[in-house]
């Protein structure tokens, strides 16, 4: 079964974005655009809304650094509101439940699959159980005042097992995780009956 990725990048305080800032709050540095340009999940195929789609199709048009290694991905949109013909090449337009069709992806495809941004579609997937790992980029800014795009806001609980870090340009971390849905805070009577 292919895997599906969930990959972030955030603020320190857990924001997609800000007001005025440009994209990656300016602080994309050459060891992470190198990464980024490595394409270290190039077979994946990309999944994302429409939201992210308008947003990212846009920036690579404006030449957005690392937007240009996007456009020769597969990607997957997941939209009612999109048409076809999509402008961004290699860009496939779904309209039914996304749940559903990822499921099935993951039944019977072979090509793993990532996201780009799409914060209510990442939701989706990872309350219904369907994602693999867990990878977010940290960018050392605290956005409180500007920040927009809150990335856990209606999240269910997950614990999260660490699969790796790595740290880019001496600034930003990256971390990768197992993620595991509960149904609710984490049984603490073992922990309490040890003391």
């Amino acid at each position: 079964m292919p895997e599906l990725m969930i990959d972030f990048i955030t603020s320190l305080d857990g924001y997609g974005a800000a007001e005025g800032w440009p994209g990656l709050w300016g602080l994309e540095g050459p060891e992470y655009l190198a990464w980024l340009g490595d394409q270290p999940e190039g077979s994946y195929t990309v999944l994302m809304g429409a939201n992210t789609y308008r947003l990212m199709s846009g920036l690579a048009t404006e030449g957005e650094p690392g937007t240009d290694v996007l456009a020769g991905l597969s990607k997957v949109v997941f939209s009612t509101t999109l048409k076809e013909p999509l402008s961004w090449p290699n860009t496939q337009l779904v309209s039914r439940d996304p749940v559903e069709a990822v499921r099935k992806m993951k039944e019977v495809g072979t090509v793993p699959m990532r996201t780009i941004g799409s914060l209510t579609l990442c939701r989706s997937l990872l309350t219904a159980g369907l994602v693999d790992r867990f990878r977010v980029v940290v960018f050392p800014v605290i956005t409180g005042s500007t920040g927009r795009d809150r990335i856990y806001d209606g999240y269910p609980d997950v614990s999260l097992e660490m699969l790796g870090s790595r740290t880019f340009d001496g600034r930003l971390q990256l971390v990768e995780y197992k993620p595991t849905v509960l149904t609710g805070p984490p049984d603490t009577s073992r922990a309490d009956a040890s003391m």
